[in-house]
């Protein structure tokens, strides 16, 4: 088995490694700058520790962590441009760097790349890595269409809200847990169970976000704490709010939602209100249901629990943040 450390540095000497042609160097400049500009990477991360878990050489499966790694720098070039975001990482967006036309064009050359990751398997592996690769990366797209359209509902039902960020965030995770089991040959039972882990913790990880933002720690955060709110964002803690405030409650938080303020009043009178509603306290329920969700996978798989330490810990890291 290997450390977290050891697992990182395999991958980071991987990516560095990698190399894209120079011309036209408008289209590939920009991969190698999204790359270039880190990240925690745990998603093509979580592809090797899961090799690992079912004592696979994880070295086997840099390639499946590489075509997740595109994939997701892929998805946040063009999220960026749909956003119009001007920072990532804190640094310049590759749209904002170039413009819309390169971030588009190299985006989806990104894509392209993470298939090609794929190429040098084994027929035998080939063939389920890319069926899940194909069904993750139009699950994402899903999400982004459903998260786009939220932002013109009033209201969004929490079961609806949980599965826009299951397909947004979370498919992500378990794919890359499954593919390095994929690699690994582990049983079609354990490489289910992983993928729910990943599922779950990615909803878990997603909730807290939402949380984080409006009752995160101040001094660690980086960035001001209601950000959402300033932008009017219907997370999980509007959502429960709207659904238990009593009705003038309720139209005080649809108003506040209707204002372009970006006033330290109105996130402080939003917070008030998911407090006072019970929204804060079911949120929190909602991150432990889905965290032990998670756990409960993670012990049911067939390996010594031993092996299972350095998935725990990170889960542990993941989910005790308090920024």
């Amino acid at each position: 088995m290997h450390t977290f450390n050891e697992l990182k540095a395999i991958l980071d000497t991987s990516l560095k490694q990698a190399e894209f042609p120079t011309k036209p160097n408008q289209l590939y400049d920009p991969l190698r700058y999204i790359l270039g500009i880190g990240g925690k990477r745990i998603r093509p991360l979580l592809a090797l520790m899961s090799c690992d878990l079912f004592n696979g050489d994880p070295k086997k499966a840099i390639q499946a962590a590489r075509a997740v790694e595109y994939f997701h720098n892929f998805s946040l070039i063009h999220d960026d441009i749909m956003d119009q975001a001007d920072v990532r990482r804190g640094q310049e967006t590759v749209h904002k760097k170039w413009n819309e036309n390169v971030g588009i064009l190299s985006g989806d050359a990104l894509l392209v790349k993470a298939y090609q990751q794929l190429d040098d398997y084994p027929a035998e592996l080939f063939k389920p890595l890319t069926q899940l690769f194909s069904m993750t990366a139009i699950e994402v797209c899903e999400g982004q269409q459903y998260d786009v359209d939220f932002e013109d509902l009033n209201e969004v039902s929490k079961e609806d809200y949980i599965e826009m960020i299951r397909l947004k965030t979370a498919v992500l995770l378990g794919a890359s847990l499954k593919m390095g089991a994929l690699v690994a040959k582990a049983s079609e039972k354990d490489a289910e169970l992983i993928y729910k882990f990943g599922i779950d913790l990615g909803i878990a990880f997603q909730l807290q976000d939402d949380y984080l933002d409006s009752f995160g720690d101040a001094e660690h955060f980086g960035k001001r704490i209601g950000g959402d709110i300033l932008n009017n964002k219907k997370t999980i803690l509007f959502i429960e709010a709207l659904k238990r405030c009593n009705s003038n409650l309720r139209e005080q938080l649809l108003k506040l939602y209707q204002l372009k303020d970006d006033s330290q009043q109105k996130i402080e009178d939003v917070k008030s209100i998911f407090e006072d509603s019970g929204a804060k306290t079911e949120t929190l329920s909602l991150i432990e249901h889905y965290t032990n969700r998670a756990y409960d996978s993670l012990d049911q798989i067939a390996v010594d629990s031993q092996n299972k330490q350095e998935l725990k810990s990170l889960a542990f890291y993941l989910m005790n943040r308090s920024v």
